[in-house]
């Protein structure tokens, strides 16, 4: 069938010049994991005539001598998707290992770019399920839709709000002083600890910590989570900054933050509808309640039309000839222009069991992040938080800020608490 250009965002992450744009989202359950067929049958069942599973990424040949960009498209083959049969049982490996394994390795061309992932867990008693796909398929909201339909007393995904798309209005931040496209920051140090390669690790934060910082009043899960990795950030830049330990260099600190663009009655469609925005750290407060104040209403958002000259620049930059994009993307994700990026998906389950098998938690797995930065990804669902963090710069950078994360995690609750 005639395959459909890729819109900006999408072109984008299929270009994605770090590695495989592979992302997913992995759901803990306890109790013994259910047979194959039955996983099938719920596949099959929930995810019923969905049009977007069934898409496969093409590249455009056409242009390869030309000095413009490939573009890529999406065909769905006249079949029609059968759900089940993306589903793989991978045996007993870790959520970590997996990662290592998989998350660098492209989908295979001919066939649509995700896979179930059925990971028995390292112990009797545990299993997840790793929901793996190509970033330009699906995003978080979308993942959150599909694996919420799996679950008992859910129903199935509706085929025709899947692919409504999220219509002409969006759900954009509030207007407030943003920093211009190719306005720089303050590149943060990271550790840099062991050898240099991409690492990823999850730790589950205590129950209730999350709940204790949202102690004061007006505080939300995201307020904390962007309080949080401030401090972090600041602690890096002290720990770097040798000739002044009271505080950080001069200078401002942008995080990268994907808002989901769906207005109220869109939240059902399968694709992209996100926008990145650069949000300011308040790394140069000391008090973790400050810091937690000035986060306040970062994210607030409006529905509105897209104006015109939004709608100009993503036509604009998806058509960019190859060097021009290049040029960019050596601007766009160098260190100073957003050394943290910070992801929140929140699974609001209608059931909290899948075959009678308890939901225990929710763990985000993140592209893998441009040079020298990190990614922090908060997943939520109503047993609490797990965050996961990616880096590319040293093998034990991703445990070390973690672990510095519970750290300003706490000192942000016994604020709360004072």
């Amino acid at each position: 069938m005639p395959g459909t250009q890729l819109p900006f965002m999408e072109e984008g992450m299929a270009r994605w010049p770090f590695g495989p744009p592979n992302a997913g989202i992995a759901l803990d359950f306890a109790g013994a994991p259910p047979e194959l067929a039955r996983l099938r049958t719920l596949m099959r069942e929930r995810w019923a005539d969905l049009p977007r599973l069934g898409r496969q990424l093409v590249r455009d040949e056409r242009r390869a001598r030309s000095g413009w960009s490939r573009r890529h498209r999406w065909e769905t083959p006249a079949a029609g998707p059968d759900p089940a049969a993306r589903l793989r049982d991978t045996g007993g490996e870790t959520l970590e290992k997996a990662v290592r394994d998989w998350f660098h390795t492209p989908f295979p061309s001919g066939e649509p770019p995700w896979n179930l992932h059925l990971l028995r867990g390292p112990a009797e008693g545990e299993f997840t399920l790793l929901f793996r796909m190509h970033h330009s398929l699906l995003d978080g909201r979308s993942l959150t839709t599909l694996l919420r339909a799996l679950l008992d007393g859910c129903g199935p995904v509706d085929a025709d709000a899947s692919a409504a798309g999220p219509g002409e209005l969006r759900r954009v931040p509030a207007p407030r002083t943003q920093p211009g496209l190719l306005t720089a920051g303050l590149a943060v140090p990271l550790p840099g600890k062991g050898e240099r390669r991409t690492a990823y690790s999850v730790v589950r934060l205590p129950p209730g910590l999350v709940r204790a910082a949202r102690g004061r009043a007006g505080a939300t899960t995201n307020t904390v989570f962007l309080a949080t990795v401030s401090g972090v950030l600041r602690s890096c830049l002290l720990t770097s900054d040798t000739s002044d330990t009271s505080a950080p260099a001069g200078g401002p600190v942008w995080l990268s933050v994907p808002v989901d663009q769906r207005p109220a009655d869109r939240g059902d469609f399968l694709g992209n509808a996100f926008c990145n925005v650069r949000l300011p750290a308040p790394v140069a407060l000391s008090d973790p309640a400050a810091r937690l104040r000035a986060c306040a209403g970062l994210l607030t958002t409006e529905t509105r039309p897209l104006g015109r000259t939004e709608k100009f620049f993503e036509a604009a930059v998806t058509a960019l000839p190859g060097p021009a994009q290049a040029l960019a993307r050596g601007r766009l994700f160098a260190p100073d222009y957003a050394p943290a990026a910070c992801t929140y998906v929140h699974l609001r389950e209608s059931g909290r069991t899948l075959a009678g098998r308890p939901l225990r938690r929710i763990s985000l797995v993140p592209m893998v992040p441009p040079d020298d930065t990190v990614t922090f990804a908060l997943g939520g669902c109503a047993r609490g938080h797990t965050l996961s963090v990616c880096t590319n710069s040293g093998a034990e950078d991703a445990d070390l800020l973690a672990e510095s994360f519970r750290h300003e995690l706490a000192l942000l609750a016994e604020a709360a608490s004072a």
